[in-house]
């Protein structure tokens, strides 16, 4: 097996392992009639605060899983792939920060769900390619860009009016990718860099009395 197959692979188990984690969690909530939804993040409030762990891990059915599940996997997956050297810090900071931020600014309801984690991978892969001008990093921001661009409406309320979606949360985790990409922009994959010295070449060139044109020309017998 070649090298970059072993690491496409190795891309994979990290995501695989945090999807089955997630849905394993669901249905032992429903197996068990289980009001997981209190795990959640509850902003400004101490019941709240088990969330900024557990709030990913959560979600109100299985269709909002199902949603979730996809993306997760999708942008976890290339995160692993493209930056492997810093993909657990990127994704736990991700993890975390977007809870932190959420339990001090957002409405005082529970909030559930990987949505906002999807947001700041989404914003980290986009960003970070960008910055980096490096042109497989650069593609990838195009590939998040025409999967997910639709996303950024998912930070405004009054273009879905359904209640129970966590605009906060998917605001608070595209924040989180974005300086989490500006914190990293110096670690992880950078730019080949290429030397052009054709004219300090030339110069030496022209300086050095060896050169085959100032040779004396002999003629062949």
């Amino acid at each position: 097996m070649s090298k970059e197959k072993k690491i496409l692979l190795r891309s994979f188990i990290f995501p695989t392992i945090f999807v089955v984690a997630i849905w394993m969690i669901k249905f032992i909530e429903v197996i068990f009639d289980l009001p997981l939804y209190r795990l959640g993040v509850f902003p400004l409030s101490l019941k709240g605060l088990p969330g900024l762990l557990f709030m990913p891990l959560i979600h109100g059915d299985f269709s909002h899983l199902y949603a979730n599940t996809i993306p997760v996997f999708v942008l976890t997956a290339a995160l692993f792939y493209f930056y492997r050297a810093i993909a657990f810090k990127v994704f736990f900071l991700i993890y975390f920060f977007s809870d932190i931020w959420l339990w001090f600014g957002a409405r005082e309801v529970y909030h559930i769900g990987a949505s906002g984690l999807i947001y700041g991978l989404a914003t980290f892969l986009f960003i970070s390619g960008l910055i980096r001008k490096n042109p497989r990093l650069m593609a990838i921001s195009l590939f998040v860009a025409f999967l997910y661009g639709s996303f950024i409406w998912g930070i405004f309320p009054e273009f879905f009016p359904e209640k129970n979606i966590s605009f906060e949360g998917h605001f608070w985790g595209m924040i989180a990718g974005l300086m989490i990409a500006i914190y990293y922009r110096k670690s992880g994959p950078q730019p080949k860099l290429y030397s052009w010295d054709l004219e300090e070449e030339t110069d030496d060139e022209e300086d050095d009395d060896n050169a085959y044109w100032k040779m004396p020309h002999q003629k062949s017998p």
